[in-house]
């Protein structure tokens, strides 16, 4: 097994040191403290600063955390307050529905699932929180690809894979079926990831009406499906969701 990178465990035994204490240290402090000879300090702090994660003041020449930290918190933060404004209403989404709700976020070409509530009955189930899901063939996916500019060039740029016969390959297929989700405001999924399994979802909204994550079901064709596929009730209640979730993000109505 790889040992650990010492220049990394260095860089952030400062980042730790500057993030308790005084918050504010000069270099002869921060080499102390932590042990290590100026030169090897002073070369970690300026590679922290170059990269935004480290600030000095002028006047003083001494050290704080940085603006590029805050950015990186914040985007954590963003994903922890999306989960928990989305507990209660995927909760009832999955009471209602009868089926599984996901909420899902885009993460390194493609969708992260940070809630997973299960499906209301006796039936065996594994929780699928964390796990990752392609952009371009689930509900969540492209609902992510549609409304986010980011998620719609990562997509762009990736390879459509062929995940079972009925998965979308085409490019040019693929961007008509992201207008039609823009255009009814929801996406769906039949049978283009797995066999045998339908989903529908919506995207959820934050306080600067960006798209920030989507909300939606999942379940057996026969169960969400009718003639005209995904059952009407169904896209009703997970766009209920996603709009009740953007509401609690500040959203407003929409």
């Amino acid at each position: 097994m790889p040992g650990s990178i010492q220049s990394l465990e260095r860089a952030a035994a400062v980042l730790r040191l500057l993030a308790g204490g005084e918050r504010r240290l000069g270099l002869s402090d921060v080499a102390s403290s932590l042990g290590l000879a100026k030169g090897t300090t002073h070369g970690i702090l300026r590679t922290l600063q170059q990269e935004g994660f480290v600030e000095q003041e002028p006047v003083s020449g001494k050290y704080q955390l940085g603006a590029e930290l805050l950015r990186l918190g914040n985007s954590y933060l963003d994903v922890h307050e999306l989960r928990a404004r989305a507990l209660v209403w995927t909760d009832d989404l999955a009471r209602s529905s009868g089926e599984a709700a996901y909420l899902g976020v885009l993460h390194q070409h493609g969708v992260l699932i940070v809630h997973h509530v299960f499906r209301p009955d006796d039936g065996r189930q594994v929780l699928e929180v964390g796990a990752m899901q392609p952009l371009h063939s689930t509900a969540l996916g492209k609902v992510l690809s549609a409304f986010d500019p980011v998620a719609h060039n990562e997509v762009a740029e990736g390879e459509l894979a062929a995940l079972t016969a009925r998965t979308v390959t085409g490019s040019a297929e693929f961007e008509s079926v992201l207008e039609l989700t823009r255009s009814r405001g929801w996406g769906s999924d039949l049978e283009e990831t797995w066999d045998g399994v339908a989903s529908v979802a919506a995207p959820v909204y934050d306080r600067r009406r960006m798209p920030v994550g989507a909300v939606g079901v999942t379940g057996a064709v026969e169960r969400l499906c009718d003639a005209d596929g995904i059952q009407s009730r169904l896209v009703a209640a997970v766009r209920d969701c996603a709009r009740a979730v953007s509401r609690d993000l500040g959203a407003g109505r929409f």
